[in-house]
Formats: structure tokens, C-alpha cells, sequence
């Protein structure tokens, strides 16, 4: 594609932007600016342009939304207006706890925390007036386990998505639903470790006093939610992820439930991601710095709100996120499905829409440990800088390595492999291999842990013709030309990159009227920036490279199954 052939289509797409937003402002002031009009001329005759003036403030036609992302590192929130330009962002971190190998846990108590500190943060920075704050969009790390009592008092820690010891409850799982093949026709997906129900029945397993007091079971956004309205409310995106939703007809699998012996009234009631699920209580109001008459939606799993924050709301787009977690992420006008089951099939946060996604369990996850705990003595380099001058030496190294290959399995794998015994490695070393030549290597195998689901969604016949890039490793150039090369893909990046907090903030939007559809608040606010287009010889190599890698799990998967049990003894 040419220069000026890019450059039209962004200037017709800025152009849409324009009429889209232009739209929707003369709309909201017709709505609010004529009926005014009319009382003041029957009430005020000649006088009336005065009073009407008066009574027309500009702040009543601005509105603001916030979008907040409960993350496993941190919580992020932002502040968008209604053209969705971000007005202030705050993030507040907080610890995992790992109490054995293969366990993860947090804290709810450091979520709300975390919510509160970035919410108070934002409306400070910002100068927003609380009023004009119209609704709040939820987005949050998927799959966790928030244990409440009848008094909705915590019961432990929350089991993490990433928490790998509910192996023998997936097997129980499979078996209750006559089979593998019989729980995918239930719920879309086959039993993983990371899932929702797995967890629960790890708990009526292994700590049957905690399962006694157990009176509601809710994923972590959604205990946030709980706190900011006081209702057991969850949307269809993040529901998906419990292995209890019946995803082709968007609610609960009552089926799957009763084999499983569970309490329905365990679970929270489901909508559609852009509803309305309540507004504030005088508490939350108080505690956040907003008023009771600011609504909460029903938001997104964060996957599915990183894909509404990238535009990927429509089929040919694709978008790959590198975070703690990777993920590639396929919008579906119909639920299709993997018939090995590599791939989750989840309700899309767009209505009556689906989509596919393959996850990795340690991508960004991966470079961090390299980089955090074993080049942490780099000499004479800050914390700050350290990330850069560890990429600055895989540039200095030729695409593949020279034969060197990571395997990024540090916490078991999801997709393909749905093994929670795999376990990492370096393949093919030798003396010439340098401190940079692993560093690619680390991030070469990122790349191919994605491109392994890439691969599962083209031959399903699922159309991409652009790759969009979020998270940490669309920041690299480096490694946005990377993705390029091992995908064989153009890959774009937008101009606000601010993943799924973004992508709630537009969903609250959506619920309270600005915007009609999810599809039309993309459009009106998301352009793209940036596309890195293949290097053929870099992607040749590749090529070359990724049938060994591919080879490297199967070959070596009895070893990694012994060493997990050694390491777990």
C-alpha cells in the first residue's frame, strides 16, 4: 500500500470520526437545548433568549466516563469525555501471593483499595465536578474466585486465573459432563485450570469449612461492582470464563450446574456488557468522591475490553495483546468452535456477537522474570532503564537467534497445550550465544506461543487481514516488527493505546446513551497511528524456526511432567 494510499485512508477515516462526533453533539444538544427553547419562549415572550441562554451551561451537554481495570499487577483507571478523549488516568500496584508453586492468590480488599485510590486520583487531576461523571464502565483479570459469605464477608484470598492446582477438579468436571466433547457442546470449552468452576470445586474439595460459609461465588471485577451498587450482577463476556455459561445462548448452563452438584444461587444473575446493572450507593459515592446517581454497566473481561478499547468489534481484525498474559483475540459474528478445544469461545462485550481467543499464561510474564530476576545485576543500570538496555542488546542480534529457541512455559500453558506441567526452557544453545542472543530468544518465543494460535484461528477459516497490537509489546518497535515478521502480518497500533480501562469507559458510554452502539463509539474514537509491515528474509527465517518450536513441546513433555511433580513434592 502507498504513502498517499494510507495517508487518504486516514484522513477519510479522521473524517468519519468527525461526522460521527459531530452527530452525536448536535443530537444531544437538540435534546437538551430545544425542549428549553420552547418553555422559554411561552413562558417569557420577547424576554426569552436571556433566560434560555442563561439555562443552557455547557456542562450539561459534557458528560465523562470512567473505565476501570482491575489488572493482576495493579488497577487502572481512566477518565474519558464523550468524545472519548482521555481526560486523566491514574494506576495503583498491588502484591500476588504465591503460597505454593503453581498457586496465585490476591487480596479483594487490595482491589477496592486500588479503585478507590485511582478514582479519587483521576477526579482530583482532572477537575471534573462529580455530577458530570454520568457512569462507570468495569473491566477485570477473568477467571478469579471471589469467596463470600452470607454476610459478604470474604471467605480466603481470591484464586487467580493463572492458579494452576484445580487439575484433578477438571478431570471431575469432564467426567460429570459425560466427556470432553459433551462439556464443549455445553459450554463452549473444554475444563481448564484457570476457570471459575474448577476453583469452586477445589474449595467444596479440599477446604469443606470455607465451602460451608459459601454463599456467592463472584469474578473480580464483579466484587467491585458488588461494592460500588450492592448487586450480585456479572456481563457475558467474563461469564464465559467461569465454564458455567451456556455461551451460544448467553446465560447460565443450568445443565452443567446440576451434574456439578452446585447451588445456582451460588452465581451472580448476567447481562449484556453495555447494560446498566445499578447506580452508586450513598457509600461508594461518598468513599470514590462521586454522586448516587452515576450508573455502573455491566464492563468486560479485560480481553474483551482490550479488544472493544482496539476497535476489534468487527470480523478481519485481530488484535494481540502482550501484558503479564498473551492473548489473541478474534471477533465472530457466530459462535464457532476449536474441535481440540485449544481455543476459548466467549460472548463478545458487542451484542449477540462471540468471539475466539488463545491465551498464554507467562508472555510479558516471561520477559519480566529474564529481565527482573535474572539480568537483575546488569552493572550500573537503574531498575527504570533496565528493560530498554536488555532489548537494546536482542536488536544487536540477527531474527532467530541463531538457533536459539525459548520456550515461555514458567507457569504451565494454556494455549495449545492446556497443561498446567509445562514448564520453560532455552533449546539449543551453544558457546557463541550471548546474554542479547537470549534476550530475543525470550522474545521470539513470546511470538511464537502467539503465532501457535494464530495458526488454529486461520485454519478455522476465520479471515485477518490486519493484526492490531496493545499491551507492553506493541510498545517496542523491535517487537511490533517482530510480531510482523513471525505473524507474516501488517501490524497496526492506534494513537490511544490504553487497553481495557479504555474499552469500559467507552462501554459506559454506550450505556448511557451517547452512543447508540459499541460499534459506532469505535468508530467515533479509535484511529490508527502506526503499521509495521513483514520483512520477508526476517519472516523466511521465522518460518524456518517455528515448525521446531511447535516440535519442542511434544518431545519434550514427558520430562516437563516429571520435573513439575518434583518441583511440586
Amino acid at each position: 500500500m502507498t504513502s498517499q494510499t494510507l495517508n487518504e485512508k486516514r484522513e477519510m477515516a479522521t473524517q468519519q470520526q468527525q461526522y460521527d462526533l459531530t452527530n452525536y453533539i448536535t443530537v444531544r444538544f437538540v435534546r437538551n437545548a430545544v425542549p428549553r427553547f420552547v418553555q422559554y419562549t411561552q413562558s417569557y415572550g420577547k424576554s426569552f433568549v436571556t433566560n434560555f441562554v442563561f439555562s443552557l451551561r455547557l456542562e450539561q451537554i459534557m458528560s465523562y466516563y470512567l473505565g476501570i481495570d482491575i489488572g493482576t499487577s495493579g488497577t487502572k483507571t481512566l477518565l474519558i469525555d464523550q468524545a472519548g478523549k482521555v481526560i486523566a488516568e491514574a494506576n495503583a500496584e498491588y502484591p500476588m501471593h504465591q503460597p505454593k508453586p503453581g498457586w496465585t492468590e490476591q487480596d479483594p480488599e487490595d482491589w477496592w483499595n486500588g479503585t478507590v485510590k485511582t478514582v479519587r486520583a483521576v477526579m482530583k487531576s482532572s477537575k471534573v465536578k462529580p455530577a458530570d461523571v454520568k457512569a462507570i464502565g468495569l473491566s477485570g483479570q477473568m477467571h478469579g474466585s471471589v469467596f463470600l459469605d452470607k454476610n459478604d464477608k470474604v471467605i480466603r484470598n481470591a484464586l487467580l486465573w493463572n492458579d494452576q492446582r484445580t487439575a484433578a477438579e477438571c478431570d471431575e468436571i469432564t467426567t460429570a459432563a459425560g466427556g470432553r466433547k459433551s462439556l464443549v457442546k455445553m459450554v463452549a470449552n473444554p475444563a481448564l485450570t484457570g476457570f471459575q468452576a474448577p476453583k469452586i470445586l477445589w474449595l467444596r474439595n479440599n477446604e469443606k469449612r470455607n465451602f460451608d460459609k459459601l454463599a456467592k461465588v463472584l469474578l473480580p471485577k464483579d466484587d467491585i461492582r458488588r461494592r460500588l451498587t450492592g448487586g450480585y450482577v456479572t456481563e457475558v463476556s467474563d461469564a464465559s470464563g467461569t465454564l458455567l455459561l451456556d455461551v451460544v445462548n448467553r446465560k447460565w448452563s443450568t445443565q452443567l450446574i446440576s451434574k456439578l452438584g452446585l447451588d445456582a444461587n451460588l452465581l451472580p444473575s448476567v447481562v449484556e456488557s453495555h447494560e446498566v446493572t445499578g447506580t452508586l450507593t450513598a457509600d461508594a459515592a461518598k468513599t470514590l468522591g462521586l454522586t448516587t446517581a452515576c450508573k455502573v454497566v455491566g464492563g468486560a473481561g479485560d480481553c474483551a475490553a482490550g479488544a472493544v478499547g482496539n476497535g476489534v468489534v468487527k470480523t478481519g481484525v485481530l488484535s494481540t495483546s502482550i501484558g503479564t498474559s498473551g492473548v489473541m483475540f478474534v471477533h465472530s459474528d457466530q459462535p464457532q468452535y476449536d474441535a481440540d478445544g485449544r481455543l476459548h469461545t466467549f460472548c463478545h462485550a458487542v451484542d449477540g456477537k462471540w468471539h475466539m481467543m488463545g491465551v498464554n499464561l507467562t508472555s510479558g510474564g516471561s520477559l519480566q522474570w529474564w529481565v527482573d530476576s535474572v539480568l537483575q545485576g546488569l552493572t550500573g543500570i537503574p531498575k527504570s532503564k533496565r528493560y530498554d538496555a536488555a532489548t537494546d542488546e536482542a536488536q544487536s542480534v540477527a531474527a532467530g537467534s541463531d538457533g536459539l529457541i525459548f520456550l515461555p512455559y514458567l507457569n504451565g500453558e494454556r494455549t495449545p497445550h492446556g497443561d498446567p506441567n509445562a514448564r520453560g526452557s532455552f533449546v539449543g544453545m551453544n558457546l557463541t550465544h550471548t546474554r542479547g542472543h537470549m534476550t530475543r530468544s525470550v522474545m521470539e518465543g513470546i511470538t511464537f506461543a502467539l503465532r501457535d494460535s494464530l495458526e488454529i484461528i486461520t485454519s478455522m477459516g476465520v479471515p485477518v487481514k490486519q493484526v492490531r497490537a496493545s499491551g507492553g509489546g506493541s510498545k517496542n518497535p523491535m517487537w511490533r516488527q517482530m510480531q510482523s515478521d513471525v505473524f507474516g502480518k501488517k501490524v497496526t497500533t492506534l494513537e490511544v493505546e490504553q487497553g481495557p480501562a479504555f474499552g469500559v469507559a467507552l462501554l459506559a458510554a454506550v450505556g448511557d446513551g451517547t452512543f447508540k452502539s459499541i460499534e459506532q463509539a469505535c468508530s467515533a474514537t479509535i484511529k490508527v497511528a502506526d503499521e509495521t509491515k513483514v520483512d520477508r528474509a526476517a519472516a523466511k527465517k521465522y518460518d524456518q524456526l517455528f515448525p521446531i518450536y511447535r516440535d519442542l513441546y511434544g518431545n519434550l513433555k514427558e520430562s516437563m511432567t516429571k520435573l513439575a511433580e518434583y518441583q511440586s513434592a
